[in-house]
């Protein structure tokens, strides 16, 4: 590769990602390797679900290019990037540790962030808006398990696209936009997100767990949803305006700008965990 030829270098203040995954087959590990070469930022921000905890105590599934993205985030954190690691539900067993730095690395559970523009954003993995994960342990792993076949049947169906010169496309995601109990889990789910940080006096929320990325207006706040690096290979950044717009890198494409969406309802209160811990970002 000529230095022509080199990617461009995209500068940004933060960005945010979740719901990568190592440790399972469906981790798109050298995509997102690939988009952090070119994507430097001050703050990187994991958004829960990194390492797959409930998939490795059951098999592990590792690939070199696992090993690469955990080295290039070493890395970073080696040249003053600050790492916020922020804990979700298949890696809850580091919730116990929440709260430690090691060197540029932070391991908390929740935070705020503040923007460019000094709004306050909490920032939390999100499964605490599951009503499925906050359920009896049975659900959970028929959840679980389900959702290990929906990805058995993604795979397969883009074998067979490959096998004809066509490109990825989302089996998983296509049910989720089509399938109207899928839809309806969606919108509670923002719901109960925004609702949250209306209750809080936050200006927003920033979350994974879902693996659906959004960016819109309810309730007042803004939510944000950062995708995952499974099926849909999205990043939330941020620039050095405060100005917040989702990535999507599965086709090495231009960036995907999706715009705020104004959608106001009332809703139910509802039961989430108490006031998150709050580290200064």
């Amino acid at each position: 590769m000529t230095v022509s030829d080199a990617p461009a270098i995209s500068r940004n203040r933060s960005i945010f990602i979740s719901d990568v995954h190592l440790g399972t087959k469906d981790c798109k590990a050298r995509q997102l390797n690939e988009f952090l070469k070119t994507h430097k930022c001050e703050k990187l921000y994991i958004v829960g679900d990194f390492i797959d905890g409930w998939r490795m105590a059951k098999k592990v599934h590792w690939k070199k290019s696992y090993n690469r993205i955990i080295r290039r985030i070493l890395k970073l954190s080696k040249r003053g990037v600050d790492i916020y690691y922020i804990t979700g539900n298949h890696d809850e067993f580091l919730r116990k540790f929440a709260n430690n730095r090691f060197d540029n690395i932070h391991l908390i559970n929740k935070m705020v962030h503040q923007t460019a523009d000094e709004k306050q954003l909490i920032v939390m993995h999100g499964d605490q808006f599951d009503g499925v994960t906050r359920a009896h342990n049975l659900l959970k792993w028929v959840g679980d398990w389900g959702y290990d076949v929906l990805m058995f049947l993604n795979r397969q169906f883009n074998r067979a696209r490959a096998k004809y010169g066509y490109g990825y496309w989302s089996f998983a995601g296509f049910l989720k936009d089509h399938i109207k109990r899928a839809q309806t889990y969606i919108a509670d789910y923002e719901d109960a997100a925004s609702h949250y940080a209306a209750k809080h006096n936050y200006d927003g929320i920033i979350c994974g767990h879902i693996h659906h990325p959004a960016i819109k207006t309810i309730n007042g706040v803004t939510y944000y949803n950062t995708g995952d690096w499974v099926e849909s290979c999205t990043a939330l950044i941020e620039d050095y305006d405060g100005q917040f717009r989702l990535m999507d890198w599965k086709d090495h494409e231009q960036p995907v700008v999706i715009k705020p969406k104004l959608v106001v309802e009332e809703i139910a209160p509802i039961n989430v965990n108490p006031e998150p811990q709050v580290a200064s970002s």
